[in-house]
């Protein structure tokens, strides 16, 4: 075991530190900052190669030499989107002016024609109403109504034109194999060659993306759901009009009318949003880079589904990595008419590259570089008292008090924080994992602080598997923010989840969404959608997560704690973690 002094200096080097281990070609070694003019993803992992950063592989060269072709193509790209987003606004625009006059002569018509001659005095106050909130809008329902705006819409493809063709988007890359092959490390270096190229691009790990699509779905129903008020949306151009009460009141109810067909295609809506930069005013291409995509229930099914093959029929250029090729995703054969067509266009829209190597390259980092000098096993009292001097070490480094804080979630929803400093916090594993807590409020705690001090980790076993999933949960998040993570546990890591002996580890509640109530109506709207029952589907997951999703769960967990404690690894802290981008 080492002394006090010597683990601090490893601490030390997330901040400080230049030091570099040689041949890592799992870990994050391009974390470094980025130059002024990026070169693109094959010529930095060439150079890391022939700095010893990383080992030669001919397997990640021929993904890196991908990854360039793409990167070659993104900037002309660009720039088409730049010009089809100008030609899409002035369309939408005219199309938009044109429905409306449409809708005011149609109006008008019937008016003459005495459409409403029967109405009774109280029309004008159900308007009132109608637009105030009070109650629905008595509109017209049925297969008339449908008709009456089919025709609308034919009339105006034929007075405004067809939709502007989107041009052709390069294809994407989906890229597949063993844990710590690199896949996250390559999809990342392409990520980050990119910026300043493209305008709008996102990147997410599963977790963070299906929390994402959650929030995006609530928001969209709070923003038109039936209940809202429509007096916003419809008074700008129909309060105001010159013409008779029953028109606007005719008017408002059409109005109201495609809300409601909006509201059931609501995946489409949130996809239209899922990747633009509300800070940009101008539009462009799009780029979704999506870490260690899974199905791993219905819900993720039909949610990545709606979302992904809307984005790519828009133009989105999508990367993603797996442990699994696109066929294979869905063993199970959950929603399998829905799968197979997200993944003819998937198959469509992006190049399948399989990386083939079997080196862990995180092990090797990790032999070549210190030993794991903040993992520190077993419980014993020796470990104990060490972690301590290791807590009040780092603090005192920051010269904070150690207060307690609540960190906002989503929905309303907060995590409690027991001690922390200055970017620094310290939790024991149960209070990590032993509650129904999930992604939503280790994404909070990870965001928040670069460095994370977990205690107690015991050897996981079939007696505990709902917080062993909770703790690869949250393992998958601080590794995805760059965490330091500083822990004391009773097994060395990989021996960690050996209890998987005594049987399966499944969580079905990790894989939920814990939100209010009103988020599972969200959950049953999008399954509705397409169609599904979410009766049976847990036998399903269990099924599905109780072989070999497991072992990858565990595996790539293993991986990543070996390479969190890798002097390469903590450099990235400060050039990665979201603390250090915070305004001053």
């Amino acid at each position: 075991m080492r002394k006090v002094s010597q683990i601090s200096a490893v601490l030390r080097l997330a901040f400080s530190s230049s030091r570099r281990s040689r041949h890592t070609n799992g870990c994050r070694s391009y974390c470094t900052p980025p130059n002024p003019t990026p070169s693109g993803p094959l010529t930095s992992y060439s150079n890391l190669v022939e700095q010893g950063r990383l080992q030669h592989d001919p397997y990640q060269e021929k993904v890196a030499s991908a990854f360039q072709n793409l990167f070659g193509r993104l900037e002309h790209f660009e720039k088409e989107m730049e010009d089809y987003h100008v030609r899409l606004e002035e369309w939408e625009k005219k199309r938009e002016e044109e429905r409306r006059r449409l809708m005011v002569e149609e109006a008008e018509k019937k008016e003459e024609d005495g459409v409403w001659a029967s109405m009774n005095k109280q029309g004008q106050k159900l308007l009132g109403r109608w637009v105030l909130g009070r109650r629905q809008m008595n509109v017209e329902p049925g297969v008339g109504k449908w008709v009456s705006y089919l025709n609308r819409e034919r009339k105006l493809d034929s007075i405004v034109g067809s939709r502007p063709a989107i041009p052709s988007a390069p294809k994407g890359l989906y890229i597949y194999g063993n844990v710590g092959c690199g896949k996250t490390m390559l999809m990342d270096m392409f990520y980050s060659a990119t910026d300043g190229m493209i305008r709008h691009r996102q990147r997410f790990h599963f977790h963070e993306a299906m929390l994402k699509i959650n929030e995006q779905m609530h928001k969209y129903w709070k923003e038109n759901g039936e209940e809202k008020s429509s007096q916003y949306s419809v008074s700008s151009w129909i309060m105001n009009l010159p013409v008779d009460e029953r028109v606007k009141e005719w008017l408002a109810g059409e109005e109201f009318y495609k809300q409601q067909l909006q509201m059931k295609h609501i995946l489409p809506a949130v996809a239209d949003k899922f990747l633009v930069d509300q800070q940009s005013i101008k539009k462009g291409a799009s780029i979704l880079c999506f870490d260690e995509i899974q199905t791993v229930d219905v819900f993720a099914i039909v949610a990545l589904s709606g979302i992904m093959s809307r984005l790519l029929t828009t133009g989105t250029v999508l990367v993603a990595t797996s442990n699994r090729a696109p066929r294979e995703l869905n063993q199970d054969g959950m929603q399998k008419e829905i799968f197979d067509k997200f993944i003819s266009k998937l198959e469509k829209h992006c190049e399948i590259i399989s990386i083939g190597s079997e080196v862990d390259y995180r092990r090797v980092a990790a032999k070549n570089s210190v030993e794991h000098v903040h993992y520190l096993w077993p419980l014993n009292d020796g470990v104990l008292e060490e972690f301590e001097k290791m807590w009040r070490q780092v603090t005192d480094q920051y010269g904070g008090e150690i207060t307690s804080a609540t960190l906002p979630v989503m929905f309303g929803r907060t995590v409690e924080v027991p001690e922390s400093c200055k970017g620094v916090a310290r939790f024991t594993f149960e209070y990590l994992c032993g509650r129904p807590v999930g992604a939503a409020d280790y994404i909070a705690v990870a965001k928040n602080y670069h460095t994370i001090f977990i205690s107690e980790i015991p050897a996981m076993s079939m007696e505990i598997r709902d917080k062993a999933r909770r703790f690869i949960t949250l393992v998958d998040e601080l590794y995805n923010h760059h965490c330091c993570l500083v822990s004391s546990a009773e097994t060395p890591i990989d021996e960690l989840f050996q209890g998987t002996a005594e049987g399966t580890l499944f969580d079905l509640e990790s894989f939920q969404f814990e939100t209010e109530t009103e988020d599972s109506r969200l959950r049953r709207d999008v399954l509705a959608e397409g169609s599904i029952s979410a009766a049976g589907s847990p036998s399903s997951i269990v099924k599905m997560l109780s072989g070999e999703e497991e072992m990858f769960a565990f595996a790539r967990a293993a991986s990543r704690l070996i390479e969190m404690q890798t002097p390469l690894y903590l450099e990235g802290v400060r050039f990665l973690h979201p603390y250090f981008h915070q305004p001053k």
